[in-house]
């Protein structure tokens, strides 16, 4: 069996346009959620999101394509096209895998036919909603990018591309792949904002991960992706691995449709899965970067269920969605693609806004940027709606 190494990242969310303007961003404790500027919403004065900073045609131009894809698509694209550029014009035996999450679809653009739809029901184009569904968007940036191997796309909430990277690393070790780009993409769009809105767990203000005076979310967009090789491709590809996923645990506590069991049980289950995957203790464990939406359910869950697992021993964890917002389907790999840097660079990033220690708990997020430490092992949490909770495990090489 075969490990799944990980030789490069790409991503575009609130923090920038391509992996090093984010990394900077984080090591400069530099934010991008605020006022949205290119979603139209009546909540746009009330509601901070991470918004990326460009508006469809600007995607659309870097991408080179045309103005007729949806948001999510073209996103997904340019973050794609940086992780997979270094590879492409490299000649192997090996079909590529394209393995994509998303939630949102088309739906920026459904949203826009139907407002003229119902001014006039015979106004309108197909190609306005000809692509909503969330298989679309994988198909598009499949064939932008030339991808024909093994092609999929999972929706699963907020664990959604935390569970398309686990399966290429699944498929790559059963040696059903060699090679994969895996990750996920969501867009903001007026369905999920009023959704959100309507639960009741979106913040007024800049959100405040794990603190006691936390009041919610804020939702973001974006798309990352990881480039995952076995040792065949990494020859072939002559390519040098970054890291190595080396555990994972998928489970489902089937606890409320919205909302995590208040003692972490799904969380814990899948957080242990990950370390007996990966081979490893708790304490072994170098860096959590937390689910941590912000939101009174998640934190607390999630914040219970670490300490059952780590004890009194906790690492270093904080929440990166604090700069980035939610980001949904695309949560999980962009928190990937952190994960794999801290490994790469010695980072352990700071939970930027924490002030108070939540009652229930014994632990406080990490505070401070700490730079050149020895990051081994890095724990990453992605605890969606309806119970589907993932856990990654990031090893250095």
């Amino acid at each position: 069996m075969s490990k799944a190494y990980i030789v490069n990242t790409g991503i575009i969310c609130a923090l920038g346009e391509d992996t090093k303007e984010c990394l900077h961003h984080l090591q400069n404790q530099k934010h991008g959620l605020g006022r949205a500027q290119f979603l139209h919403t009546s909540w746009a004065d009330e509601r901070p999101v991470g918004e990326v900073k460009l508006s469809n045609q600007q995607l659309a131009d870097n991408l080179r394509v045309h103005n007729d894809w949806p948001r999510t698509a073209l996103l997904s694209g340019l973050a794609v096209k940086e992780a997979w550029m270094p590879f492409a014009r490299t000649k192997t035996d090996f079909p590529v895998g394209f393995l994509s999450a998303n939630t949102v679809g088309g739906m920026d653009r459904t949203e826009a036919f139907f407002a003229s739809y119902l001014k006039d029901n015979n106004s309108g184009e197909l190609s306005d909603f000809i692509h909503h569904e969330c298989g679309a968007t994988t198909n598009l940036v499949a064939q932008f990018a030339g991808f024909k191997g093994f092609t999929t796309t999972i929706s699963t909430a907020c664990s959604s591309s935390a569970n398309s990277i686990m399966m290429a690393a699944q498929m790559i070790e059963n040696g059903m792949l060699h090679v994969a780009v895996a990750g996920g993409t969501d867009a903001l769009c007026r369905f999920t904002l009023n959704g959100f809105n309507t639960l009741g767990i979106l913040d007024n203000e800049l959100c405040r991960p794990f603190d006691a005076e936390r009041k919610g979310l804020n939702l973001g967009e974006g798309a990352a992706y990881l480039v995952l090789m076995s040792e065949q491709a990494l020859e072939a590809y002559q390519a040098e691995a970054i890291a190595v996923l080396s555990g994972w645990g998928n489970t489902n506590d089937a606890h409320h449709q919205t909302a995590s069991s208040p003692e972490g049980a799904g969380n814990q289950l899948a957080i242990r899965a990950a370390l007996t995957k990966a081979g490893l203790l708790p304490e072994a464990i170098s860096y959590i970067n937390l689910h941590g939406t912000g939101t009174q359910n998640n934190d607390s869950s999630e914040g219970i269920a670490i300490e059952a697992v780590f004890g009194t021993s906790i690492p270093p964890a904080s929440s990166t969605k604090a700069y980035t917002g939610h980001t949904l389907g695309a949560a999980g790999a962009v928190e990937a693609v952190f994960s794999t840097l801290a490994i790469r660079d010695g980072i352990i990033y700071p939970n930027l806004r924490f002030k108070n220690q939540m009652p229930e708990l014994n632990f406080r997020p990490n505070t401070r940027l700490e730079e050149a430490a020895s990051v081994q092992h890095v724990l990453s949490n992605s605890f969606g709606f309806g119970g589907a909770c993932t856990a990654l495990i990031f090893s250095k090489c």
